[in-house]
């Protein structure tokens, strides 16, 4: 098939660790990628939507733009979704939903325009399959996306259907986890090198339901985040079951084997069992308990279970919440951190931390300062991912015998 002009939203602030991450998989120059706010343009084959869609850790979707062009009525939109040829795409037995995102647009309702999409996609079906499709609004076989700027707008395929931060692996959660595609922006800003023969040791010991660490297991095992999940152009027309078969296959080849007397290269602990048992089982679901360790602990408390340098990441409890995240439960912000602080300093000297945080007070609060400061954000809440240098006595690995059993 022809190139299609493609479009991968990423998580606030992660679009340029997006395309590298896209190069990297498609093996072509960074230069040949637009890198917007949002996301990352690219003009690509059908193999590459595939690919991209098996293989992307930070992309939210994969878009696949039809049209673009000016407007400015909501005569213009239906227009605009009248002239793409639908049917080459889909069929009327198949059910579809319009999304709609606006910025700056004039129109007075922008769900007014997303209705004129629907009704202009149905309208041609129905004249050139004999049938209009219907509209499924919780569970769509199709998602179409109308984006609406102020003056030019876009409509889109969504070849993803669920957002590619649903692995397939996660059933069990906690109030806040953090999304799968965020997580792996965090690991790819830290510079953590899965691929190494012998990866530094990556510790998380705020772990809640195992996001942090479930993903960094995957890339150490080179494990496809989408290897557990069906997409949405499974069902589109151009669709070669043969080819997708053929790249899952190759994907599954390419895992790297890790034998079971290696031992565990991630590690993540939470005060709250509760949680470790939510890791432990989304963990197996994963198939990366062969590279991770899980237990129960404070992180006030915990030290390196493997002798270091390696590397602390981690995105603790916001606000409030921080006061459940150690055993000194009534302890206020600053005092948790200091104390957190000075244990770092005594038992993690020679690591490097990695913290997600939208409390700009944070270095202060640590005493320490950060080497590093990269603008994330997760979901509405801006952040900054903070690399702090840990300095002090050389640590002292935890051997097993205080743990605290998870």
């Amino acid at each position: 098939m022809d190139d299609f002009d493609l479009y991968l939203p990423a998580p606030g602030g992660a679009a340029g660790l997006l395309a590298d991450e896209i190069a990297a998989l498609l093996a072509c120059p960074r230069e040949r990628l637009a890198v917007q706010r949002s996301g990352v343009a690219l003009r690509a084959g059908w193999d590459a939507v595939l690919r991209l869609n098996l293989h992307s850790r930070i992309a939210q979707r994969v878009l696949l733009q039809l049209w673009e062009g000016p407007y400015r009525h909501e005569d213009d939109v239906h227009a605009a979704a009248a002239a793409v040829a639908w049917e080459d795409w889909f069929g009327p037995q198949q059910t579809i939903k319009v999304e709609v995102t606006a910025q700056g647009s004039p129109l007075r309702s922008v769900q007014f325009a997303a209705l004129r999409v629907k009704d202009a996609v149905c309208d041609r079906l129905r004249a050139r399959c004999g049938a209009r499709p219907s509209v499924d609004t919780a569970r769509p076989d199709v998602r179409l996306h109308l984006h609406l700027q102020a003056r030019q707008l876009a409509l889109l395929l969504d070849t993803s259907g669920e957002p590619l931060f649903k692995r397939g692996w996660r059933e069990d959660k906690g109030d806040a986890p953090l999304k799968e595609t965020l997580a792996a922006a965090v690991l790819a800003a830290t510079g953590w090198d899965a691929e190494a023969e012998d990866p530094l040791p990556l510790v998380d010991p705020f772990c809640g339901s195992g996001t942090l660490v479930i993903e960094a297991a995957q890339r150490l095992l080179r494990m496809a985040p989408g290897r557990a999940r069906r997409f949405a152009f499974e069902a589109l027309r151009p669709h070669d079951a043969a080819h997708w078969a053929a790249l899952r296959e190759q994907a599954r080849a390419a895992e790297r084997p890790w034998p079971a007397g290696r031992g565990a290269r991630v590690f993540g602990s939470d005060v709250a069992f509760r949680m470790v048992d939510f890791a432990r089982r989304n963990a197996a679901r994963a198939g990366v308990l062969a590279v991770l360790e899980l237990r129960g602990g404070d992180a006030l408390q915990r030290r390196p279970p493997v002798p270091g340098p390696g590397v602390l990441v981690l995105n603790p409890p916001y606000g409030e919440r921080i006061g459940a995240a150690g055993v000194a439960g009534a302890l206020g912000a600053d005092e948790f951190w200091q104390r957190l602080a000075a244990h770092w300093k005594t038992c993690w000297g020679g690591w490097t931390a990695w913290i997600l945080s939208p409390d700009a007070q944070l270095p202060r609060r640590l005493r320490l300062k950060a080497t590093r400061r990269v603008p994330l954000f997760n979901g509405p809440i801006e952040c900054r991912l903070l690399r702090f240098a840990l300095e002090g006595r050389n640590d002292t690995a935890d051997n097993g015998h205080d743990r605290e059993r998870g």
